[in-house]
């Protein structure tokens, strides 16, 4: 190994340090009398002490299927750096980084190639590489495959896990500012990262019980839709638009076989959901769920309370404030003030808040399970709902008309969509952390790699 710079009795005596044979301190006696440092230099020859520095590189460095060659300093606008100049072993050459099949050489390099690595001792680190381009039968002129990173790539493999790692953990710009490169890098990384995970792993297999929904990631009514698997907690899917042609692009992706093993799919309410489950999974049994059924039900209580504020008597303004709460809230979680507005408005049990407020109140005890079946009473209370002459419950029995079987399913199979809200909400949280996305790609590769398994881990700790 040739070692040539203007630092190289530094980089002798830090190699030194590394390669030494380090002893245990004792005091001297008559035994151990002589002096000594710590680690053990006396017998070592140039040519021992060279195979010593090149096995230690590459074991700080973590590079199989190569042997260095060369290291040297050097320094560029963005300050000190350490390049490492390889060169592959034999049977390592002349391999598509696609198939990883032996080719014949297209053309040689005019200069060679550098790839960022770790840090070392706080100094940038690139690996040199004079690599050639090949000619594959089926991939046609790609440049030859180097162990260390993933085709294409101008970081190594360890960096890139380390950023993947930093960004599932730390928002971009101070990784960018740890790391020393562009937010833009950063981000391709993750991308990159990502792409190679979901090429890896096989995460739409073995689905059986799915979670679907959508959030928006941008204003303007920007959405993504997510899907979920319930049994593990993970996001396996992706893609941008709330719309039929997604949820069509999700089971394409699936294929017909996989589809056909899904027994059960927890979603809301839309039609552009339902319309191709029904086409997609007609055998899964698909499940509304129960949270948007109450939220529809909680909006019809709250208008009905709006439109008949003013004949509520025995109220200051600030209680007539308070009470939409004192409503809307499980009669579990009220507080003393609440029960006591509470109470004031189903004394009058005639009245038409406080009627409107006890059918609110048996959908919830329909929803929550406490039936051994709650067909027969979900059915009673859509025939209620139908007959009252309260105009907010009455408008709103059609659409759970519509979602009666959905319903059924959901509060039978104890189904519902909150791993789905609770993925939404993490990413709401990476949304506001990196305030904001530019592209959905960045945003479902964060997500991705946060809550799709595919952040990898830390390299060098095995």
């Amino acid at each position: 190994m040739t070692v040539t710079s203007p630092e190289e009795p530094l980089l002798r005596m830090y190699v030194a340090l590394l390669t030494s044979k380090w002893v245990p301190f004792r005091e001297p006696n008559a035994r151990n009398a002589q002096s000594r440092l710590g680690f053990d230099l006396r017998r070592t020859r140039p040519k021992e002490w060279a195979l010593r520095t090149v096995r230690v590189l590459q074991k700080l460095l973590g590079i199989e299927r190569a042997r260095v060659v060369g290291v040297r300093f050097d320094e560029d606008d963005r300050g000190q750096m350490v390049v490492v100049s390889l060169e592959l072993h034999k049977n390592a050459r002349s391999r598509c980084p696609q198939c990883k099949k032996r080719c014949p050489g297209y053309d040689q390099p005019a200069a060679p190639r550098r790839w960022r690595h770790l840090d070392m001792g706080g100094w940038r680190c690139f690996l040199e590489l004079p690599a050639k381009r090949v000619q594959c039968p089926r991939h046609d002129v790609k440049t030859e495959l180097v162990p260390w990173a993933r085709p294409e790539a101008k970081m190594t493999r360890a960096f890139d896990d380390t950023v993947a790692w930093l960004c599932a953990h730390a928002p971009m710009t101070a990784v960018s500012a740890y790391l020393r490169v562009s937010w833009r890098t950063v981000s391709r990384i993750v991308e990159r990262v990502v792409d190679d995970h979901v090429g890896l792993t096989k995460r739409l297999n073995g689905l059986r019980r799915i979670g679907i929904d959508e959030i928006a990631y941008r204003k303007g009514r920007r959405y993504l839709v997510v899907v979920v698997n319930h049994d593990t907690g993970q996001l396996v899917w992706a893609g941008e638009g709330a719309k039929k042609e997604t949820i069509e692009r999700f089971f394409d992706e699936l294929g017909d076989v996989r589809a056909r093993r899904i027994t059960h799919i927890s979603a809301d309410g839309a039609e552009y959901i339902g319309a191709v489950l029904a086409e997609q999974a007609p055998g899964a049994y698909w499940c509304m769920d129960p949270f948007h059924v109450l939220q529809w039900v909680n909006q019809a209580l709250d208008r009905c309370r709006s439109r008949v504020m003013s004949r509520i008597a025995g109220l200051s303004k600030v209680e007539r404030g308070r009470l939409r709460w004192a409503l809307l809230k499980n009669p579990d979680s009220l507080t003393e003030n609440q029960e006591r507005l509470q109470s004031i408005v189903v004394s009058d049990a005639n009245s038409v808040l406080a009627r409107a407020y006890q059918m609110k109140e048996e959908i919830r005890h329909i929803l929550s399970g406490a039936y051994l079946s709650c067909w027969a009473p979900l059915r009673r209370w859509l025939k209620k709902a139908e007959a009252c002459d309260i105009p907010e419950i009455r408008t709103l029995a059609p659409s759970i008309r519509k979602r009666e079987v959905q319903i059924f399913n959901a509060v039978e199979c104890q189904m519902s969509n909150a791993r789905v809200e609770a993925t939404n909400c993490h990413l709401r949280s990476l949304t506001k952390r990196s305030y904001g996305f530019h592209t959905p790609d960045a945003l479902i590769a964060m997500a991705n790699l946060t809550r799709g398994g595919a952040c990898p881990e830390l390299p060098h700790r095995n």
